[in-house]
């Protein structure tokens, strides 16, 4: 509410337009304690951006009419949610405590609690708001981070005239103490029913709040410890026995007054079976912790760790930090308001041991969901009617469950070889400021940046192993996602080690094959690639291990259908655009009829023609590039049996993208997966150019000024849906915008006409433009093209994408500003006019129609509706077939 308008800035999402068209965002959160508002905004503008937003918290008008807006935009949120099993989960939990605690209540609200139920009750809603902000908004409990180019002195001074009219009525912070558990929600094992296919354990404990000791670390300690993945872990023995393909421990839903431990537990079919050994061994491993005490070497561990990390640190969006700062200034003493509780510094065994005695059978909260207790539950939680039981249990229970678990060694880790100590600067003679070509072989190209703006012991690499085979057909993508699968998961005992360290390393599909990724300290990244690699080389399939991962590669398949309606509509729109995907419905049914011979009898082949690209960046010098791209080559090209030969020149793929009929209008209707769902959703696409500098600048100038529009209308005024966006789009190259609305109020067919009409105001906006808001727009896109990379990975991000593209323009951004500075409203309006607008005679756009339950039966009618000039999609692979596709621009 306090974004809509204020007595000094009476017009109506003013705030929020002023922001996007200043090359700014803006958000708020409201958490268990405190509500957070943030913005952040081009240099230029800073100063009435402050301005608007400090009148939030001096006269805010919050209007009738904007409360009821703003009521249907919280009850559209809820439900967009309400299919969700995170909130489901999380609102269960809430449920199964004090009803007297606040920690009970419905966290975010909806129509009937802000609406219905007050006027039964002769209650005003917006009179509440009032009284609540009268209430809770003093100045003596806000807290504010301003973070800006300006010396402190004038920052400071601009914060005192703009920020001395809030009000001071000397507010205390409320307090809530008392756990919001007692002895009935305790000892409990709940049963419920999830959306998703799979099965999860989730184990809480009530515990003494971290935050009251953060400088001893005992949850961090504890969740690192339960919560590890190399051998001899819980999670090892969990997964030998082919029981859980994930666990995660750590502190949870915490407050100043309350907090819990959890250990959360992603279960195979199997592991389900076993819920009761899984239990058994998850108390055995704390049983462990309690026989071997408090360690220092592990907490020094933890604490070096931390340290490297905070220390060397990349730089986040100056919106970020101010957000972190913030939200610590409530919590901790001054001198840690930067540091808050990055560095665990004081050994102290009894705290960590106080904690660890609280996760005891006695105080134990046990949910446990699978589709298995369909029809076995008796219990409904009425915010979201997830279907539950719940049944005490005794700690003499556990005890039997513990006797009764298989006898597994569960160890303590080692101490890791993985944490660096080596964090100098490369003297590097290189000043490049665009990546190089530093080598290129018939195996392999090596694209390389050094870093010569953040100065961290740090590097980023990636390698792309282009292996045509991969997505040749539905049966060859599903099994190079399983050989991915299998990599990460025989891989993992090892490099987890690494990623605790803070050496990131990720292995997924790509385009045309699988690509690696590691980023993180430089100082042992040379060692993790290298065991990567080897386990590539000498991959083999252990059936035990591909079952399990068959099973979970089924089930994430399977969920595709209890996707939400947009993203349903955004894969039905990729699916028309890209050439070399598969629908998933496909690849799920070539998945169930596939064993471990046929991957076995998969990687060879998917291997044996390989090009791999290489892009080495940061804290390396020219020959460690060169010589890990030639060790690769030693290991898989060169060897004297080697499992990798070079592609032939007719085997390099190309993403192309079909080509949508100039002048025409495409529609594709689809009925949501999940019938369960009322959500609608409409993805509104309009195709516009291959890649070309003016061009592409031209469609950002049209996006930066129509963003904000297209919230106000659609969301704020006409009140589609809580999710609303108008977004750039960049299919290999192929630039584009969408529209993309998911609503449980209209169906598809009417907000596409919304779209329409959207535009039709947007054309009268821009032809009443003047010449000076024209500059200004453009004055703000080339600022916000202008800023610079925070860090390596940023970086290293856009140069990737433009080696992965093909396109190679590594002076984009120069390009593309120079392109701006030359532009007139004339010529941009032109662009307009031939591209976009309702009728523009080059116009290329495309539908995407999912209808929910509710909106279902309008689809017939919004068919008949279509214009004889437009056409319908009826199928998506004859349509794309029979469409001619843009010229690659990877040659």
């Amino acid at each position: 509410m306090l974004f809509y308008a204020s007595e000094k800035y009476p017009e109506e999402d003013s705030y929020s337009k002023y922001i996007t068209e200043h090359g700014g965002s803006t958000n708020a959160y409201t958490s268990s304690e405190d509500t957070n508002y943030h913005f952040d905004i081009n240099t230029d503008s800073f100063y009435e951006a402050l301005d608007r937003f400090a009148q939030f918290f001096i006269q805010p008008l919050m209007s009738t009419d904007a409360t009821m807006r703003e009521i249907k935009a919280v009850d559209s949120e809820h439900q967009n949610n309400l299919l969700s099993d995170s909130w489901r989960m999380a609102q269960l939990q809430k449920h199964l405590s004090r009803e007297d605690h606040p920690y009970h209540k419905f966290s975010t609200g909806n129509m009937d609690t802000l609406h219905v139920r007050p006027e039964e009750n002769g209650v005003d809603t917006r009179s509440e708001l009032i009284k609540f902000y009268d209430e809770h908004y003093s100045a003596n409990i806000m807290h504010l981070v301003v973070y800006g180019k300006e010396n402190l002195d004038k920052t400071q001074g601009l914060v005192e005239a703009l920020f001395q009219g809030i009000r001071n009525t000397n507010q205390g912070i409320p307090r809530f103490p008392g756990q919001p558990c007692t002895l009935d929600h305790l000892q409990v094992l709940v049963k419920a029913v999830p959306i998703m296919q799979g099965h999860e354990l989730s184990v809480s404990w009530p515990v003494t709040p971290s935050i009251s000791h953060y400088e001893e670390a005992p949850c961090r300690y504890l969740g690192d410890l339960i919560g590890h993945e190399g051998e001899g872990s819980l999670f090892h023995a969990l997964k030998i026995l082919g029981w859980a393909t994930g666990l995660y421990a750590g502190e949870a839903d915490w407050s100043m007054e309350y907090s819990f431990f959890n250990v959360s537990i992603d279960l195979t079919d199997a592991g389900h079976e076993h819920m009761q050994d899984i239990l058994g061994l998850l108390f055995e491993y704390i049983k462990v912790l309690q026989q071997s005490g408090v360690s220092q070497w592990i907490f020094d561990e933890l604490s070096a760790i931390c340290e490297a990390e905070f220390h060397y640190q990349a730089k986040i969006d100056p919106i970020s930090y101010a957000v972190d700062i913030s939200s610590n200034m409530k919590i901790y003493p001054t001198k840690h308001w930067l540091v808050g509780s990055s560095l665990p510094s004081k050994f102290n065994p009894a705290i960590v041991q106080k904690v660890l005695d609280e996760l005891s059978p006695n105080n134990v909260r046990i949910f446990w969901e699978s589709n298995k207790f369909e029809g076995q539950t008796d219990k409904v939680e009425p915010w979201y009617n997830t279907a539950y039981s719940l049944e005490k249990i005794t700690k003499f229970t556990i005890q039997e469950w513990m006797q009764s678990a298989p006898d597994v060694n569960l160890l303590l880790p080692t101490p890791n070889v993985f944490i660096p100590t080596d964090f100098s600067l490369k003297d590097l003679k290189d000043k490049d400021i665009f990546p190089v070509l530093l080598r290129k072989t018939s195996y392999s190209r090596l694209w390389y940046k050094p870093d010569t703006k953040f100065f961290k012991p740090k590097a980023y690499v990636k390698m792309d192993f282009n292996c045509p085979l991969a997505v040749s057909s539905p049966d060859a993508a599903v099994l190079s996602d399983i050989f991915v699968w299998l990599l990460v998961d025989y891989l993992n005992e090892y490099a987890y080690y690494a990623q605790a360290a803070g050496l990131d390393y990720g292995l997924s599909l790509s385009d045309n094959g699988f690509e690696l990724s590691l980023a993180g300290f430089n100082h042992k990244l040379r060692i993790l690639l290298e065991a990567v690699i080897q386990k590539i080389a000498k991959f083999e399939v252990k059936p035990d291990r591909f079952s399990v991962i068959k099973e979970t590669v089924t089930k994430a398949y399977q969920n595709n259908k209890f996707q939400q309606p947009h993203e349903q509509a955004t894969n039905y729109c990729s699916l028309v655009l890209q050439d070399q995907i598969w629908p998933w419905t496909e690849e799920l049914d070539a998945l169930s009829h596939l064993e471990a011979e046929d991957l076995a009898n998969f990687v060879p082949m998917l291997l044996s023609r390989t090009f791999v690209e290489c892009y080495i960046a940061g804290n390396v010098e020219k020959d460690e590039a060169e010589s890990m791209v030639k060790h690769i080559e030693d290991v898989l090209f060169t060897d004297s049996k080697p499992i990798c030969r070079p592609l032939f020149p007719s085997q390099f793929l190309t993403n192309r993208v079909t080509e949508l009929g100039t002048g025409m209008k495409h529609f594709y209707y689809q009925e949501g997966s999940n019938s369960s769902d009322e959500n609608s959703a409409l993805v509104h696409y309009i195709q516009v150019h291959k890649d070309e500098f003016s061009m592409n600048s031209k469609l950002q100038l049209f996006e930066l000024i129509a963003k904000q529009d297209t919230f106000h209308q659609l969301r704020t005024i006409e009140q589609l849906g809580y999710i609303t966006s108008l977004s750039l789009s960049n299919d290999s190259g192929v630039y584009g915008v969408q529209f993309i609305i998911q609503s449980s109020v209209k169906g598809p067919g009417h907000i596409d006409s919304r779209v329409e009409s959207l535009l039709k105001d947007l054309e009268s906006k821009f032809y009443n433009m003047s010449d000076e808001e024209f500059k200004s727009n453009v004055t703000n896109l080339i600022d916000m093209k202008l800023e610079k990379d925070k860090n390596l990975d940023e970086e290293s991000w856009f140069y990737w994408a433009e080696i992965q593209t093909g396109t190679l323009k590594f002076n984009r951004i120069d390009a593309e500003v120079a392109a701006l500075r030359l532009l007139k409203k004339d010529e941009w309006i032109d662009f307009f006019d031939e591209y976009i607008k309702v009728d523009a005679p080059n116009k290329k756009s495309l539908s995407i129609c999912v209808y929910g339950n509710q909106h279902l039966k309008e689809m017939r009618n919004d068919k008949d509706k279509i214009p004889s000039t437009s056409i319908e999609i009826e199928d998506i692979v004859c349509f794309r077939k029979s469409q001619p596709l843009y010229g690659s621009l990877k040659l």
